[in-house]
């Protein structure tokens, strides 16, 4: 095996290793929780399956670390033992996101509309909404 080929084989272990991290966390944590993440993230819950899954390559964006930590609740070892692995996937990454600016999670109230479908419609279009205005703003710094 030459450098290189042992060089991805070592990052997809790792990336296998923060993603088993995050997967059994979350199936120890009250239903709902993919959910609130998802929406937390401005993503769909398939997303969460992708980021949690080892057989999807799809890598957990460095940006949205901080908010899976405080929605998931990361005990201080796990963070930690997280951290290391997604280090070894991703050597760098962290360290770019970490001087970007931090997103924050805020709760809004809404109306009931008495509909699952339209609450749910209303949802998407507020969490799409805070995304895009997140954007102008970081566009314009």
């Amino acid at each position: 095996m030459n450098a290189e080929t042992e060089s991805v084989t070592n990052e997809a272990s790792a990336m296998a290793e923060y993603k088993g991290i995050l997967q059994r966390l979350l199936d120890n944590r009250p239903s709902g929780t993919r959910q609130r993440l998802a929406h937390a993230l401005g993503k769909n819950r398939s997303f969460i399956t992708q980021i949690t899954n080892a057989s999807y390559a799809v890598p957990i964006p460095a940006p949205h670390i901080e908010t899976i930590f405080e929605i998931v609740h990361f005990p201080t070892h796990e963070r930690q033992a997280f951290l290391e692995a997604y280090g070894r996937a991703h050597p760098g990454r962290l360290q770019r996101a970490q001087s970007s600016r931090r997103i924050r999670t805020t709760t809004l109230h809404v109306p009931d509309l008495g509909d699952e479908e339209r609450n749910r419609r209303l949802d998407h279009m507020l969490s799409e909404l805070a995304v895009q205005v997140a954007r102008i703003v970081e566009d314009g710094q």
